[in-house]
């Protein structure tokens, strides 16, 4: 490759790539392979939420509008709030944003400066360790533990990981790839610390909807006032069949408006009106497709469950939230670069395409993440290959 004819910041450079995407990218040229790697299903956006953002566009819907998102769709997301959690939110502390990435660059834009660090409950999502990065900041992860019970994250090192240059703690509950839920104690004292410290709480909520054991996942919006340091992040993405459509959206301390209402504007000057207007239709009418949704996966997770349960070599966390299940091939262990090369094997000699538990990082080695947000019909075909390449691997 010819050497650039320009400078770029080394922070940009140094950014590793995505190993869940080095695998999913190896699927482009396998034919047939069934795909469990990225975080979406199989299911396109249903048609009535389509239909919204057509009649949108048809109504000319196409201009410039309110940075923070359509005056409709902020009161829609105060209702669904109230519906779910029974808490009162003002349309100050609501901004619609281009995808629940874009909400957390926002944030982790407001917050992380050169030396700055964020301390990540992991194994999770990995964007928010480029995100960090990008702004030339450290991202400190603190691994959680499975065992036959689930996950479980010790506080004490948690917080022992935070400093003078903490601006801010990450956790994802219901958690991407460990379907990890943070229980209620955890929650008030993390809330607590965050309150004492003066550091940002960045709560990722975009699997809430998709819990077995119970109506909807817990939020910190339950315990945190209006100006605690608590920001929460949501996205039409998971619930709603919405990935390609790139909307989300946060709740933020009341203090944040100026700051965020200013970077949406430098960032994308707001969203597009004919996509929000589908994502009011989502909120306001889709409860009974968000119900079926959730059955759908919870069909699909006992089943990978029930036929990963009797495959020698593995072992799976069990997790009631999400649509991921972590899972340990006995020969593994936590060498760098065994979960991927497995990975890739996979892909090419059984068809199955896995993520590797490295990408999700500490914590993360050894294991494999499946997603099961499939029908049981291209799980079972999933399942069938897999159990074949483990017997001839």
């Amino acid at each position: 490759m010819n050497a650039s004819s320009y400078q770029t910041r080394p922070a940009i450079e140094n950014l590793q790539d995505s190993q869940i995407v080095d695998v999913w990218k190896m699927g482009f040229t396998v034919p047939d392979v069934v795909g469990l790697w990225v975080g979406e299903g199989d299911l396109p956006t249903t048609k009535f939420i389509c239909d919204a953002a057509a009649e949108a566009l048809a109504e000319g819907k196409t201009f410039y509008t309110y940075k923070r998102g359509i005056p409709e769709l902020r009161q829609a997301l105060i209702d669904y709030h109230r519906s779910l959690y029974n808490v009162e939110l003002t349309e100050d502390r609501i901004a619609v944003t281009s995808s629940g990435m874009n909400a957390m660059m926002l944030i982790v834009q407001s917050l992380i400066g050169a030396g700055d660090n964020m301390v990540c409950v992991t194994p999770v999502w990995p964007n928010i360790f480029r995100a960090v990065e990008i702004m030339g900041g450290e991202p400190r992860q603190v691994a959680m533990t499975g065992d036959g019970d689930g996950w479980h994250l010790d506080l004490d090192k948690l917080f022992a990981a935070c400093d003078g240059r903490t601006r801010a703690i990450y956790v994802a509950t219901p958690g991407n790839p460990t379907g990890w839920v943070m229980p209620e104690e955890q929650r008030r004292a993390l809330l607590d610390f965050c309150r004492k410290r003066r550091i940002a709480l960045i709560a990722d909520e975009v699997y809430n909807r998709l819990i077995y054991n119970k109506p909807v996942a817990p939020s910190f919006l339950e315990l945190a006032t209006p100006d605690d340091p608590v920001f929460v992040v949501n996205s039409f993405s998971k619930t709603w069949a919405m990935t390609g459509w790139r909307m989300g959206w946060m709740v933020m301390p009341r203090s944040a408006l100026t700051q965020i209402e200013r970077l949406i504007e430098f960032n994308t000057s707001g969203g597009q009106p004919f996509l929000q207007a589908a994502c009011v239709k989502a909120i306001t009418d889709g409860e009974e497709w968000v119900k079926w949704m959730v059955a759908r996966c919870k069909s699909g997770r006992d089943l990978v469950l029930e036929r990963l349960s009797v495959m020698n070599r593995v072992r799976v966390i069990p997790a009631d939230a999400s649509f991921y299940l972590m899972l340990q091939v006995e020969e593994l262990g936590k060498d760098e670069g065994a979960a991927l090369d497995f990975c890739k094997r996979l892909v090419v000699e059984g068809k199955v395409g896995l993520a590797p538990g490295t990408a999700f990082g500490a914590g993360g080695e050894g294991y494999l993440r499946l997603c099961y947000a499939q029908s049981n019909d291209r799980l079972s075909v999933a399942m069938d290959r897999f159990e074949g390449f483990l017997r001839k691997s």
